[in-house]
C-alpha cells in the first residue's frame, strides 16, 4: 500500500516515465506540476527530459500535495491483498476490485478509514476536499488555452476520471503506470478527453 509513504522508482517505473515523456515530447507546457512525493517528482523530471524543448526553457515544476495518492493511514506500507481483504471483509468483499465493483471507489475510502485503528486514512470527504483545492489552484494559475502537465497517481487519476466521466470504465481497468489521461478544464466544467493512453498508436 503506497499512498503517502514513498519509495524510489523501480527500473520499470523509470522506463514507463520515459515512455510517457516520449508520448508527450511535442507538448508545449505552460505549467508543470507534480505531487510532492519523490516518485512523482522523479517521474516528472524524466518526462521533462524527453521534451523536444531544451529543459532549461521548460517551466519550473511546482509540487502540489493536492494531487498526491490517497492516504491509507495505518495501512501505509502494508501488503495490498491482505489490507483490502481486511477492509472489505465486513462488506462481503475479498479484494479491492470486488469492493469498487460492488460499491465504489469513493466507498472504499470510507470503508478503510472506518477500520483504521487510528482513523488516519483519508475518508472520501477529506480526499475530495484536498483534490478539489488542487483544481482550484490550477484554475487560478492557468491562462486560457494553456496546457499543463500534472504528474499524479493511479487511484487519484482513476477517481478523477470516475467523477467527471462516469461512463468510462475505470473499475475493470485502472490507469497503467506511465499512461496519459487528458482533461479539458473550463472553470468548474471538467471533461475527460481520453483516459489511460499508453500505446504509441494512441492520441496524445
Amino acid at each position: 500500500m503506497q499512498g503517502w509513504c514513498d519509495s524510489p522508482l523501480t527500473q520499470k517505473g523509470i522506463a514507463d516515465a520515459h515512455t510517457a515523456g516520449i508520448h508527450l515530447a511535442d507538448k508545449n507546457f505552460s505549467n508543470i506540476y507534480h505531487s510532492d512525493t519523490m516518485r512523482a517528482t522523479n517521474t516528472c523530471k524524466i518526462i521533462m527530459s524527453e521534451n523536444k524543448k531544451e529543459i532549461e526553457t521548460l517551466p519550473k515544476p511546482v509540487a502540489l500535495r493536492n494531487f498526491r495518492e490517497q492516504s491509507y493511514g495505518y495501512f501505509e506500507g502494508n501488503d495490498s491483498t491482505q489490507t483490502w481483504l481486511m477492509v472489505g471483509a465486513s462488506h462481503g468483499c475479498r479484494s479491492y476490485q470486488e469492493m469498487i465493483t460492488k460499491y465504489s471507489i469513493d466507498d472504499s475510502r470510507d470503508f478503510m478509514r472506518a477500520i483504521d485503528p487510528f482513523h488516519d486514512a483519508e475518508n472520501n470527504e477529506q480526499y475530495w476536499k484536498r483534490v478539489d483545492a488542487g483544481f482550484e489552484y490550477l484554475n487560478e494559475h492557468q491562462k486560457n488555452e494553456s496546457t499543463a502537465l500534472v504528474v499524479s497517481h493511479g487511484t487519484t487519476i482513476r477517481s478523477i476520471v470516475k467523477r467527471f466521466a462516469p461512463d468510462i470504465d475505470v473499475v475493470t481497468q485502472g490507469p497503467k503506470n506511465g499512461s496519459v489521461t487528458k482533461l479539458i478544464v473550463d472553470g468548474k466544467n471538467i471533461k475527460v478527453a481520453y483516459f489511460n493512453h499508453y500505446l504509441d498508436t494512441q492520441e496524445y
